[in-house]
């Protein structure tokens, strides 16, 4: 989107513009989807010991659960039961870091910038509510946001790199096998 070859990580100018843009926090997912991992080992376990359907797939991705929904109701409790990484930290920024950092959670607009247009979709689920809330209140693809950077008038390329906030912890970093 702003000349760099594919491949090349512009993690830290995308936190910068963010910020600019007047993001009050900008975190990234890998805590959550540390807890993902977690979560669908638990549930896998779970499976095995006690005859669960087999084989698991996860459910990080909206558009596979879609496919399954339409196509193959019949196999719905093939995948985990576990939300995506996005909606897990969505979740987390609502309840425990809402409550950490002091600030009613209908304060909180959590925008979820993602690689693929489902995660539009499985934002705006009925099951992805808590206490009457969505656990992410918008979705902007990548490409919406390098619109919104240029809308902006920031030059990207000019950007100084700076770091995700932490309130929350830390993560493995295993979880960037996820893409999210």
């Amino acid at each position: 989107e702003f000349g760099y070859e594919p491949g090349t990580i512009v993690t830290g100018k995308m936190v910068a513009a963010l910020k600019q843009m007047g993001f009050d926090k900008v975190l990234d997912t890998d805590f959550a989807a540390d807890l993902t991992i977690m979560e669908e080992a638990a549930e896998l376990i779970n499976r095995i010991q006690n005859g669960g359907r087999l084989p698991m797939l996860t459910s990080c991705c909206p558009a596979w659960v879609k496919f399954f929904e339409h196509q193959f109701p019949d196999l719905l409790d093939i995948p985990s039961t576990c939300k995506s990484p996005h909606e897990m930290m969505g979740a987390i920024i609502k309840t425990y870091m809402a409550e950490k950092l002091k600030i009613p959670a209908e304060k909180i607009y959590v925008v979820s910038v993602m690689p693929c247009l489902a995660k539009k979709y499985e934002a705006a689920r009925p099951e992805l509510v808590n206490d009457e809330m969505d656990n992410v209140d918008t979705v902007i693809t990548t490409r919406e946001l390098a619109q919104m950077i240029r809308e902006a008038g920031i030059n990207f390329m000019d950007l100084q790199e700076e770091d995700f906030d932490s309130p929350i912890g830390q993560s493995t970093g295993a979880s960037v096998i996820f893409g999210t």
